[in-house]
């Protein structure tokens, strides 16, 4: 289930959340106050079960859509089980405070993971399944939760793909809040 919970960047997640909701259109609308997008999309009844070159082409028209609309230059197929190689290290690295030169877009295809925003004083807590997409802006002090056992399937879009790369913060926020509690996969 998609989910939106914010928190003052002064507490944790056991503290009493600002905001809490499982509705799309709330969690779209809260969430562009932040200058962050997130929208719901429709998904082929095949698009969880196929390889990644036929999913690119089943999305084809979503893709060419957001290239349009956003001025992305390349889209790719992510899947990560918790047979993915190095993948308790990679899930270390995304766990880590950092910021990107470039928007994160993601549209979860299958399963899913929690984007955590720290933006301001809050820190906005986005349990993304499937369909859901997110763009964090570029310079948004973030990080990913693909939980202990990941399960998942994005499509990312880039501008550059050779500019994205993680420029950690040091600050040791996110290890106050919940990690690994992720939401479970559709």
């Amino acid at each position: 289930m998609s989910r939106l919970i914010v928190y003052p960047a002064s507490a944790d997640c056991a503290a009493t959340p600002t905001l809490d909701t499982a509705d799309g259109a709330r969690m779209a609308s809260a969430l562009a106050g932040y200058g962050v997008r997130f929208e719901q999309h429709p998904l082929p009844a095949s698009a969880d079960t196929i390889d990644p070159p036929e999913l690119l082409q089943e999305m084809a028209a979503t893709i060419d859509s957001l290239k349009a609309e956003f001025g992305y230059q390349s889209c790719d197929v992510v899947k990560v089980t918790s047979a993915t190689p190095n993948i308790t290290k990679a899930r270390a690295g995304f766990l880590a405070e950092h910021i990107h030169a470039e928007d994160e877009c993601r549209l979860m295809i299958a399963g899913g993971g929690t984007f955590y925003l720290h933006l301001a004083d809050e820190v906005v807590q986005v349990d993304v399944t499937a369909g859901d997409l997110i763009s964090v802006p570029a310079g948004a002090m973030h990080w990913f939760d693909m939980g202990a056992t990941p399960t998942f399937t994005a499509l990312r879009l880039f501008t550059n793909p050779d500019g994205w790369v993680a420029n950690f913060t040091g600050d040791a926020i996110a290890l106050r809040f919940n990690l690994g509690d992720v939401v479970a996969a559709e």
